[in-house]
């Protein structure tokens, strides 16, 4: 706040006027503003990326390329099934197969099971894939480094 006199005002009169001055509190909600473009958009790329945890095996092979045509089906050690980070059925899996395969029939279909899953319920989820029409299967793997 600045103390002033008017300039209208002759030297004997002295008026005080109280001005604000917006400037420092115009950058201030600058630089909030930024601060929360950046966070929010870390959060959403992270929250995009880890949908589910999921404890992969070690392997060497570096094959995958997930891409803009990649379905990655994770499968948790409870048998549980998710696609994007959302639960899935059994049956609204196969649907999305068939919905994926009309779309672009080279999707490719990166699944991430955990190691605790059986062998048995991998090759279940590739056989649905397999099913529907998909032959670009795919089983993620962390690195062994």
């Amino acid at each position: 706040m600045a103390l002033g006199k008017l300039p209208d005002e002759e030297a004997g009169a002295g008026g005080i006027f109280a001005e604000i001055n917006i400037t420092p509190l115009t950058d201030i909600f600058l630089v909030l503003l930024i601060i929360f473009m950046v966070s929010s958009s870390v959060i959403v790329e992270t929250a995009s990326r880890e949908g589910v945890k999921v404890n992969l095996p070690k392997g060497a092979s570096h094959d995958i390329d997930p891409g803009a045509k990649s379905l990655v089906v994770s499968v948790l050690k409870n048998n549980d099934i998710f696609v994007s980070g959302q639960p899935i059925k059994e049956e609204d899996l196969k649907a999305l197969f068939v919905s994926s395969v009309a779309k672009d029939a080279n999707t490719q279909v990166i699944i991430e099971a955990d190691e605790g899953v059986t062998h048995g319920t991998v090759v279940h989820v590739m056989e649905l894939a397999k099913d529907a029409g998909l032959v670009r299967l795919a089983i993620a793997t962390r690195s062994s480094e």
